[in-house]
């Protein structure tokens, strides 16, 4: 942390300017001195705002308090004059005079003087309406709080040191506003602090500020960020050094430095993200269909040429119900997507309760596919179950009308709206509605986490127990052990991997991921496809796209269906 007896670059400019302004508080302090110092370069005077910006701030160079909204170039302008006066009219309305607030709409302003033999912390509370004040340390305040921790104030060298708290609404200011930003800043406010004139950072003990707000809408994310004015073309919101704490009724920044701060929300999905997922999604989800069918004939026939093989045909009726499932969610998705609008309220519980019905559907194949392999590479010795495909089918279509018929008892189904932080709808859906979102998270998040987690482990023994089987010389002896890794990577991939990037989807660096996501299971029945046709259909006579011809040689497997 920079000491108060210490002269930075930009303190000794401003003493040979002779002016009384603070500091611009920055992580570096002399960023804005290197702005200004360009000016050098070139033509002596340069043009911002119709006004000369000069070297010295003189003349007409000197920023007035309400610049920026007589002036919107001040504001997104990455030209050297605009960003030397970008910085002066920050350093004014740091330098916080006693009738700054009369002379700036949108600016309060506190002003203390803070001794060095503190030995508290220095609490101060702040609103949008109120503005800062002293905050004692028994009073409980509903408002944000600062917290300036006395580490600050003991490091310098004066006795007593000037403490500048700023609360400003950047609507009525027409500054900090980022080019192209997404997020929104909590009720339009920033919060500055000062602590004497020099640049304060690598705090110990951080500054803390709390920003009260209410139950935030579903799909925000709070970030703490401060100003950065050496961010993109005119300055924009960084996060670097700060944490953020969420909370129900308040978030907390905890930050090493002191500048300006504020409280930014983030939407998960933003109107042309959320337009353009629908459309991939939707485009996908027809191309699957077709592949679906083609998937689903192409099994069918290769049950009908090899009828006599049990375990392959037990195979090919497993990979039916996994495509029929995915097939039935293709379909469903298209009719939410085309339905959704203008529906009838009980349509549209009846239509998210089909579409939930579908996704489990499809996760509880995924689970029987992994059973199978289990069966098969793990309990081979005197493993036998009566009407096996059968007692698959009644589990996996079967399971998922008890769980969709508790959460259509409990009302869990509705009309579920993607909005954005002002409350715009982006899509409507019908689908699990937001007062009931426990149900998703403990019926979709966590029972395909279990599922995937179960395939994983499946997948380490099936592995394990192909290396085996190839050290042994079972599956040397027909040159088939790629096709056995195949089946194996091929229904991992295909049943767990492309689900996973769900898992990812949370914060502001989502929309990568949910690309991802939506791309990789709208191909899934391509995918699908393409693997039962390379795998099954050149050796369809030897039978050995499945993994019957690595049972065949363990006499004891006995896994049949009547």
């Amino acid at each position: 942390m920079a000491g108060g007896g210490q002269d930075t670059p930009q303190s000794t400019m401003n003493l040979l300017l002779g002016t009384i302004l603070l500091l611009l508080v920055l992580p570096d302090a002399a960023r804005g001195q290197d702005s200004c110092a360009a000016l050098k370069r070139g033509d002596k005077h340069h043009w911002c705002c119709n006004m000369t910006v000069e070297l010295e701030e003189r003349g007409n160079g000197t920023p007035s308090l309400d610049l920026p909204r007589r002036c919107s170039e001040l504001g997104h302008s990455g030209s050297s004059a605009c960003t030397c006066l970008r910085e002066r009219w920050l350093r004014l309305l740091q330098s916080a005079g006693p009738a700054l607030p009369d002379r700036l709409a949108g600016l309060k302003v506190l002003l203390l003087n803070v001794s060095r033999a503190v030995t508290r912390n220095v609490l101060i509370t702040f609103s949008p309406t109120e503005g800062p004040r002293m905050l004692n340390m028994t009073e409980k305040s509903k408002a944000g709080k600062i917290q300036l921790p006395r580490e600050i104030f003991r490091s310098l060298s004066s006795r007593t040191v000037r403490v500048v708290v700023t609360v400003l609404n950047i609507q009525q200011l027409g500054m900090f506003k980022e080019i192209n930003q997404t997020g929104q800043v909590l009720n339009d406010t920033v919060v500055g602090i000062m602590v004497g004139e020099t640049s304060i950072s690598g705090l110990r003990d951080p500054v803390q500020l709390t920003f009260a707000h209410r139950q935030l809408p579903h799909g925000v994310t709070q970030q703490c960020v401060f100003w950065d004015v050496s961010r993109g073309q005119a300055g924009g919101w960084s996060s670097s050094g700060c944490i953020t704490q969420p909370g129900d009724e308040g978030t907390v920044c905890s930050c090493d430095h002191l500048t300006f701060f504020t409280l930014l929300l983030n939407p998960a999905l933003d109107r042309s993200t959320a337009q353009a997922l629908m459309a991939v999604a939707t485009a996908g989800c027809g191309v699957a269909m077709a592949f679906s069918i083609f998937t689903i004939a192409f099994c069918i026939f290769l049950r009908c040429r090899l009828r006599f093989e049990k375990t392959l045909r037990i195979n090919l009726g497993l990979h039916v119900n996994l495509v029929g499932s995915l097939l039935l969610l293709n379909m469903a998705f298209l009719l939410n997507s085309g339905l959704s609008n203008g529906t009838q309220p009980w349509t549209c519980k009846v239509l998210g309760g089909l579409t939930h019905y579908c996704l489990l559907c499809c996760f509880t194949w995924m689970v029987l596919e992994g059973c199978h392999f289990y069966l098969l590479f793990v309990k081979v010795l005197g493993t036998y179950i009566h009407h096996y495909l059968l007692k698959l089918c009644l589990v996996g279509w079967g399971f998922p009308v008890l769980v969709v018929g508790v959460a259509g008892v409990i009302g869990s189904y509705g009309e579920y709206c993607i909005q954005t932080m002002d409350h715009q709808v982006i899509a409507r859906l019908c689908w699990i509605t937001s007062k009931r979102l426990l149900v998703h998270y403990i019926t979709n998040c966590g029972y395909f986490g279990l599922i995937f987690l179960f395939n994983m482990a499946v997948f380490g023994v099936v592995t394990q127990k192909s290396c085996c089987l190839q050290g042994t010389g079972v599956v040397q002896r027909d040159r088939k052990a790629w096709k056995v890794a195949l089946v194996a990577v091929g229904l991992f991939c295909l049943l767990g991997a492309t689900w996973a990037p769900v898992f990812l989807t949370h914060g502001t660096s989502s929309a990568p991921m949910l690309y991802l996501f939506t791309i990789l299971n709208s191909l899934q029945g391509i995918f699908i496809f393409i693997w039962l046709v390379v795998l099954y259909y050149p050796k369809m006579k030897e039978t050995t796209g499945s993994l019957s011809h690595i049972i065949r040689h363990d006499k004891t497997a006995t896994v049949s269906q009547d």
